[in-house]
């Protein structure tokens, strides 16, 4: 990706001056720092809009599996989890990227955020009104579940399917907001109809989108609610438009993109959707958010109905209309190219070309044994796609890391633990000294970036190249990222620690010691330049006593973590 602003000086797009990083992380000066951070608003590499790699996955059809380097595994590590340990570059190397997808669709995930919850002490009746233990949840899994590859592809769908801490006006928010993520890993590996299914009937979205109390018209002007019925075509299954297999817009006779739905639809829609409330809701016990919502018959809308051109006769109940609904919305030809083009942006690349999003497309649409919705094929397609597998050049390959997985990356990277078990990070949001973003906690359903984002005044929106993360990116989350992370690196978070013993052990060799960080942190994405650069500054870092030992290794690791090499995710 090649995201250079054209109003950004040149002197931000220059590499990391080497007498800059001589000093110790305290005094490294933020704005030297956040100088080079924005310049990977502003510099970066990508490939082919189209092109598919030479090098093929090691699945790919009729050819034989190819070597896999320490750079190419810690770059799908990056990719399909978190973060690459030696031990699993090791294995990916040793059992190729198809075996380590099927190890970690086999991990269990355990134990659930509301059991976590309710065994710290947070179902309790003190609790009732806030949102305490859901920060200390995420972070907790996000940082230290072994499923790594389930981790990460639930904070891929929930920023998808967008509840937010700031939208649950109910008693037992905590419980609603964990139940919800616990439902997202529950069906992040089967089927795109039970995950819709899972989010409409949860009660957390029921809160977010107000269909949970919903009910039918009354006769004196009241109408049912048409949130949910809007969000689950426009941002959960279909889009605004019409699309072709690749994910672009189908044209109508004028040459406009053809919208996929009407006003109308949102209304009848919204009828279908009444009826739902929580199950057995409690006052002193917040396990009923972890229930669907059940259906009350007096509350649903009576008459036929209809989901876009879909007939819901008047004898369907309000279970029966659902299927309907969820059924027809899940089996439109849109589904596929849409959600797999925003699973391919959450995990491999901003702008994926149209045969990419094609492609994977065609394995939502069959998972090669005729069943449509398969999240595992669609995973395994957008994973080892031979776009994903090769590491382009062009202006609209890679992507900007986002705060939260730079964050996530760090403390998986580095081991870092609880003590007490309860992972007080807290909200990250806070643009200023933290990491202006934090899980569960975008401003709205539309999530923190918008999926078709073009920055503006930038070499990337002069050529139409959707770049999400960027609309995050400003001179306030640059610095306020790289003061967040210069305290992190050096003291943890809180009682978080980190445990750098293996790069103490390079401590005396600067170039090996960046080499190293770079590799685990960056794969094969930084220059031989800025790695040259790096090493050089941080060689002028004494090692004579253990606290300059470990300042070199946390200054590398800063100045890694503040290369534009690093920011965007090749």
């Amino acid at each position: 990706m090649n995201p250079s602003r054209s109003s950004t000086p040149d002197d931000l797009l220059l590499s990391p001056r080497p007498a800059e990083p001589a000093l110790p992380p305290s005094a490294l000066a933020p704005a030297a720092l956040a100088a080079l951070a924005l310049s990977a608003c502003g510099g970066g590499g990508g490939g082919s809009e189209e092109g598919a790699s030479s090098n093929p996955s090691d699945t790919s059809p009729g050819t034989a599996p190819v070597a896999i380097g320490d750079a190419e595994a810690a770059r799908f590590l990056a990719q399909a989890g978190f973060a690459a340990s030696l031990a699993d570059i090791a294995t990916v190397k040793a059992r190729g990227y198809s075996a380590w997808l099927d190890a970690q669709f086999a991990l269990a995930s355990n134990p659930s955020h509301a059991d976590w919850l309710l065994a710290k002490g947070y179902g309790a009746e003190s609790y009732k009104h806030s949102l305490a233990g859901v920060d200390n949840s995420l972070w907790r899994k996000w940082l230290s579940a072994p499923d790594q590859l389930r981790q990460r592809v639930v904070l891929a769908l929930s920023e998808i399917f967008v509840i937010s801490l700031g939208g649950l006006p109910t008693a037992w928010a905590n419980f609603a907001a964990a139940a919800y993520v616990d439902m997202l890993e529950q069906r992040a590996f089967g089927t795109f109809r039970e995950l819709l299914e899972g989010v409409s009937l949860s009660c957390g979205m029921g809160v977010y989108l107000n269909m949970r109390g919903n009910k039918k018209e009354d006769g004196k002007g009241s109408t049912p609610d048409e949130n949910y019925a809007r969000e689950v075509m426009q941002l959960f299954t279909i889009g605004l438009y019409e699309l072709n297999p690749d994910g672009t817009p189908v044209l109508d006779a004028g040459g406009k993109p053809k919208e996929s739905y009407s006003q109308a639809n949102i209304t009848e829609l919204a009828r279908v959707f009444t009826g739902w409330d929580f199950d057995g809701k409690s006052e002193t016990d917040p396990s009923f958010m972890r229930r669907p919502m059940s259906h009350n018959a007096a509350r649903f809308s009576s008459g036929a109905k209809k989901v876009l051109n879909v007939e819901i006769p008047a004898t369907a109940d309000g279970p029966a209309a659902m299927k309907t609904a969820l059924d027809t919305l899940a089996a439109h030809a849109n589904v596929g190219p849409f959600i797999g083009r925003q699973l391919i942006q959450r995990l491999v690349c901003s702008h994926p070309s149209p045969a990419y999003v094609r492609r994977v497309a065609a394995a939502f649409a069959d998972n090669g044994r005729g069943l449509r919705g398969d999240l595992k094929a669609v995973i395994r397609a957008v994973l080892l796609d031979p776009e994903a597998r090769s590491s382009g050049t062009g202006p609209s390959s890679g992507r900007l890391r986002e705060p939260v997985q730079r964050f996530i990356q760090w403390g998986r990277s580095f081991g870092v633990t609880s003590p007490t078990e309860l992972w007080n990070i807290g909200d990250t949001s806070n643009p200023a000294n933290r990491l202006g973003q934090s899980p569960l906690r975008s401003p709205s359903v539309f999530n923190f970036f918008r999926p078709g984002y073009v920055p503006p005044n930038s070499s990337l929106g002069s050529n139409g190249i959707t770049a999400p993360e960027f609309q995050l990116c400003n001179e306030s989350t640059v610095a306020g990222y790289l003061n967040f992370m210069q305290g992190a690196i050096a003291n943890g978070v809180g009682e978080v620690k980190p445990v750098y013993t293996e790069e103490l052990a390079l401590v005396e060799d600067a170039a090996a010691l960046v080499e190293r960080v770079a590799l685990r942190l960056a794969g094969d994405g930084l220059a031989a330049a800025t790695k040259a650069t790096i090493a050089t500054a941080v060689a002028t870092i004494k090692t004579d006593t253990e606290a300059r030992r470990l300042n070199r290794v946390q200054a590398a690791i800063l100045l890694v973590m503040a290369s534009p090499d690093y920011l965007i995710q090749k």
